[in-house]
Formats: structure tokens, C-alpha cells, sequence
């Protein structure tokens, strides 16, 4: 089984990290290049960086931040926001972005994806899924969560992946920020239905959380937000939680910095 993959997500705005509540109630958290380099640090597997109003602005993600993040941090990372066209993402793949996370722009124009695939590969390709469930049914939504779409989760991911999309990212607008819990049917029945990566987000509050996604979710990868920013769990902590419980994850950096740390005692 492929290790699970831990990755702290920095949600950007006008230069700044911040984190909201189901998608609303924004506060600032902190600098996203120093803070993806701490993660980079503690061992995260990847990082991803959200310009988070850049498509309801109707304006292009930041490249030179791109440029900044790329200096300081040794893992791959993901960027996202704004993006609408190929020369988006040519500009932040020749930034130092490792992958490209489309959401808005694919639902718009969703032969973007196959344009995308073809000309830089499945493998770079992200597409993002904010959906909300009403009544049983899963709607997606674009432009940051603010609009509804007749794009159903999971009829859309299986298009996506037909398309080339190497990986989903599915965001449960309903657990967003609330610490509850990830949407572990929904991630699980995606999981069952794909034969890309998953990545869950929404709704982490605690280490046990990420055990279930990775367990009863069937998740590829677990994405949160404010439990790593608020100092609540640090990435160490949870691959060790993890690794108790038998659940896959990568080890080597945690092994690097316990070593670092007894030698410093």
C-alpha cells in the first residue's frame, strides 16, 4: 500500500494566509511562504497554496509568490486560483509550482483538463471539487464556494479523471472548518469510484480524523488547514499517530528530526 500523504493547505489571500468557517468568517493566520516552510520542515509529504478570491476577482494567481515559495520550500506543492489557460499554468509551472489545481476554470471549460493533461501531463494536473451536500445530493460549486453549479461530485470526478486529471481534491464545503470530521462516505464512495488519488479536505479537528479518512474514507491523502496553523497537532505528531495505528505514512524526515532533536539534548 502507497504511504498516505499529509499535506497542510495555505489558503492566500492579498498575499496573506487565512482560514475561514465554512467557507466564510476569513481571518489571517499568518505568512504562507514561512509557514510552508515550516511544514516543509516538520515533514509534510506536499503542500498546497490556494489563491482563494483570485477566480471571483476575475484576476491571475500571484506568480512572484509562486517564485518565493519555491525558493524556500524542498517538497512538492500545488497552486491554485485563477487559472483559466494554458499560459497560467505554464507561468506557474516556470515559477517552481510542482502541480496546478484547477476548480472554477475546469467546470467553465472543461476541455481545459484535456488540454492540460496533453500538453504537461496527467501527473501535473489537480482538480479541485468544493461541493455541498443538500438533501442527499452532492452539488459543486465554484468562484471560492460562492456559486452553485449543475455539476454533481461524483458524475464530475469520474469526467475529470476521463479527461486526465491525475488527481481530485475534494473539499466538503459542509465540513470546511467546523473540526468534526472529514465527509469520510463521500471521500470513500470517490475512492471507489476512480482510479486517480483523493485527496480529502474539510473538516479536520483531530488526529483520529485523519485515521478514519485514511481508513473508512479510503482517502489518498488528507489536506487540512487550521489544526497545523493554530499549533493544535504538528505534522510529526500525526505521522506518528498514524504510524501506531498501522496506516502507511512516510517516516524518514520525522526519523531526521528526532535524531536532531536527541543530538541537540
Amino acid at each position: 500500500m502507497l504511504a498516505k500523504r499529509i499535506i497542510p493547505c495555505l489558503d492566500v489571500r492579498n498575499g496573506m494566509t487565512v482560514k475561514g468557517i465554512n467557507f466564510v468568517n476569513i481571518r489571517e493566520v499568518g505568512d504562507p511562504v514561512e509557514l510552508g516552510a515550516m511544514y516543509a520542515d516538520q515533514g509534510a509529504d506536499e503542500l498546497v497554496f490556494l489563491d482563494i478570491t483570485a477566480s471571483h476577482e476575475g484576476r491571475k494567481t500571484f506568480v512572484e509568490l509562486v517564485k518565493r515559495i519555491a525558493k524556500n520550500v524542498n517538497i512538492p506543492f500545488t497552486v491554485g486560483g485563477g487559472i483559466s489557460e494554458l499560459k497560467d499554468i505554464e507561468a506557474l509551472l516556470a515559477a517552481g509550482a510542482d502541480k496546478v489545481s484547477i476548480n472554477s476554470a475546469a467546470i467553465k471549460n472543461p476541455d481545459l483538463i484535456n488540454s492540460m493533461a496533453l500538453h504537461f501531463g496527467s501527473q501535473f494536473v489537480v482538480v479541485a471539487i468544493d461541493a455541498l451536500e443538500k438533501n442527499g445530493q452532492w452539488v459543486a460549486y465554484i468562484n471560492g464556494g460562492r456559486i452553485p453549479t449543475e455539476k454533481e461530485l461524483f458524475s464530475w470526478a469520474k469526467e475529470a479523471q476521463n479527461r486526465g486529471a491525475g488527481e481530485i481534491l475534494f473539499t466538503s464545503m459542509n465540513h470546511d472548518g467546523t473540526k468534526n470530521g472529514f465527509a469520510c462516505e463521500a471521500t470513500a464512495k470517490l475512492s471507489e469510484n476512480l482510479s486517480i488519488p483523493v485527496i480529502a479536505s474539510g473538516g479536520a479537528g483531530n488526529m483520529e480524523h485523519y485515521a478514519e479518512v485514511f481508513t473508512s474514507g479510503k482517502a489518498d491523502a488528507g489536506l487540512a488547514a487550521s489544526i497545523f496553523h493554530f499549533r493544535e497537532i504538528t505534522v510529526p505528531e500525526l505521522k506518528t499517530f498514524l504510524n501506531e495505528r498501522n496506516i502507511p505514512v512516510r517516516l524518514d524526515i520525522i526519523s531526521k528530526l528526532n535524531t536532531s532533536q536527541h543530538g541537540q539534548q
